[in-house]
C-alpha cells in the first residue's frame, strides 16, 4: 500500500506556501497528515494568528478521516449538524468540518492522507491545500 513520504508533505507544504504568497493571502498554517490521521508534516508562517495549527490541522484530520474534502463535510454538517456536533465532541475537537482541507491521492487513486490549511477564508486555504497537493505530483480531492 502506499504511503505519504516526509518529502511529499514537505513538497505540498512549499507549494502552498508558494501559492498563498502569490496571492497575497495573510499568514497561514498548513498541516499534513497521512491515511491514519498522523501528523506529516507542519508550518506556521511568521505573523499567523493563534489557533492556526490546532485549525489546519483539525480540517485535515477530519477529511481524511470521513474520505472527503472538509468542503463536503461542511455542506454535509448543514444538513445533520447534531452529528457533526457529536463527532466533533468524540474526537476531543480534532474534527472540524470547515472549507479548507483536501484529500491527497497518488496517481492510482490511493489515499494518501489529508492537508488543511487555516489563516484566509475557507475558499483561500482550500485553493492554496489543492495547489500544494499538485506542486508535489499527487492529486487532490
Amino acid at each position: 500500500m502506499a504511503s505519504l513520504t516526509l518529502e511529499q508533505a514537505q513538497r505540498i507544504i512549499a507549494g502552498a506556501l508558494a501559492r498563498s504568497r502569490e496571492k497575497g493571502f495573510k499568514p497561514m498554517g498548513i498541516a499534513v497528515v497521512d491515511e491514519g490521521g498522523n501528523l506529516k508534516a507542519f508550518v506556521r508562517e511568521d505573523g499567523a494568528s493563534m489557533f492556526r495549527f490546532e485549525i489546519a490541522q483539525a480540517k485535515a484530520w477530519g477529511a481524511v478521516g470521513m474520505g472527503v474534502s472538509s468542503r463536503v463535510l461542511g455542506q454535509r454538517a448543514q444538513d445533520n449538524p447534531n452529528f457533526f456536533v457529536s463527532l466533533a465532541a468524540t474526537s476531543q475537537g480534532r474534527f472540524l468540518p470547515q472549507t479548507g482541507a483536501v484529500l491527497i491521492r497518488d496517481g492510482a487513486g490511493n489515499l494518501l492522507g489529508a492537508v488543511g490549511a487555516s489563516g484566509g477564508i475557507g475558499d483561500e486555504d482550500e485553493l492554496i491545500c489543492a495547489a500544494g497537493v499538485e506542486a508535489a505530483g499527487l492529486v487532490s480531492g
